[in-house]
């Protein structure tokens, strides 16, 4: 994959499933796909969008197949201010349904059709930054243009497997995920169709480990009996 022109990653700041981070200077950071199944220079196009209509996502300064120029964030991942007992998870919850309702509010960049948003796909508290200006979220690598109730779905079964399987660990996971939950609101809801599109899809993520696909029915199971309260 190509490089953005001129830029040289510096020491490594994290890494994901798929994707490395690199420092470049106390202003931007280096995001560099590991395999060449992902698009960086898309996901800078729905940012930049984003980013237009007040979204809280990192600026970005350029970007190519493989690698993304952009912000860089301080503060701790949500999860890192969970583990660290800064955010509690009823908190962390309420975060997390606010992000989605404000993606889910925005208009799509792309399909005109009145129900079509654009969806992150990944929403959980490792890819939101707790910064100073207030929590940002990243790795827009899954963003597709949908139907809100999948969205919802892939944030409750992410987050209905961590509960079940344990990993990562960290206290409170069910009450999080209800809490996100209950901050459903209109036309950003979790759907029947969205729930079991997004368990479909975990089931098939060639990232998952077999724990995590066994604990999908399980996960499930949560999902349902915390919509019920």
């Amino acid at each position: 994959m190509t490089g953005v022109a001129g830029v040289k990653p510096g020491r490594l700041l994290g890494s994901g499933r798929s994707a490395d981070v690199y420092e470049i200077d106390e202003t931007w950071v280096l995001r560099r796909y590991r395999h060449p199944h992902g698009d960086a220079a898309a996901e800078a196009l729905v940012m930049g969008h984003l980013r237009d209509h007040g979204y809280p996502v990192p600026g970005v300064r350029a970007a190519t197949r493989g690698d993304l120029v952009m912000e860089r964030l301080y503060g701790p991942t949500m999860l890192d201010a969970l583990v660290a007992g800064r955010l509690g998870p009823e908190g962390a919850g309420t975060i997390l349904a606010r992000l989605l309702r404000e993606l889910h509010a925005l208009p799509a960049r792309r399909s005109a059709a009145p129900a079509v948003r654009i969806l992150h796909l990944d929403l959980h508290p490792l890819n939101v930054i707790m910064a100073a200006d207030g929590p940002r979220v990243i790795d827009w690598a899954n963003v597709e243009e949908g139907s809100p109730g999948l969205d919802w779905g892939m944030s409750a079964v992410i987050l209905a497997q961590a509960a079940v399987v344990g990993e990562p660990h960290v206290d409170g996971v069910r009450e999080l995920l209800g809490a996100m939950l209950a901050g459903q609101a209109g036309a950003s809801a979790l759907t029947e169709e969205g729930l079991a599109e997004a368990r479909s899809r975990r089931a098939a993520n060639p990232t998952m480990s077999d724990r995590e696909v066994e604990a999908l029915g399980e996960a499930e199971a949560l999902v349902r009996a915390l919509l019920q309260r």
